[in-house]
């Protein structure tokens, strides 16, 4: 994926079951960060690879990949959302499932973009919160959604067993 540089240009569209072998290539890059001891890379994206052949398949309905293009056409990034009951009001929401900025894209606000796209998209599908998981470790991520006013309210705590 050697793309030129996103602008503001560029285009944020619906997936097609065309882009999936661009998606199934950036989805390793949610582990592209300090990732806590016992875990092993792949396990921070295979379910998201399944997810997504299913959204692409049309078989998840309740969910939508939306991608980003640069000028060349190539997928810079895209955020992968279901629509669900938000966990303690059971209003209608939305949760971001996965984001991911290929490395050439990173630093030149796609990640921004991103995610303001995912809050008017997910608002106009009558959502009325938008929630996400994030690692501890994942700086970057978490320096993301502070900036796109995301509050951290609850914490998961593992204790491994054996």
């Amino acid at each position: 994926m050697s793309g030129s540089a996103f602008t503001p240009e560029n285009s944020i569209r619906a997936a097609i079951a065309e882009d999936e072998a661009s998606i199934m290539t950036l989805l390793p890059y949610l582990a592209d960060f300090e990732i806590p001891p016992r875990r092993q890379p792949e396990h921070l994206w295979s379910g998201d690879a399944a997810m997504a052949r299913e959204i692409l398949a049309g078989t998840l309905t309740s969910s939508f990949i939306d991608v980003a293009t640069d000028l060349d056409e190539q997928i810079s990034g895209f955020i992968m959302v279901s629509l669900r009951q938000e966990l303690l009001s059971h209003a209608p929401s939305a949760h971001l499932e996965a984001i991911v900025v290929a490395p050439h894209a990173r630093g030149t606000g796609l990640g921004k973009r991103l995610m303001q796209h995912c809050e008017h998209r997910v608002t106009a599908l009558g959502a009325c919160s938008l929630t996400l998981h994030v690692f501890a470790r994942n700086a970057r991520a978490r320096a993301l959604y502070a900036a796109q006013e995301f509050d951290e309210e609850l914490i998961r705590a593992i204790k491994w067993l054996n």
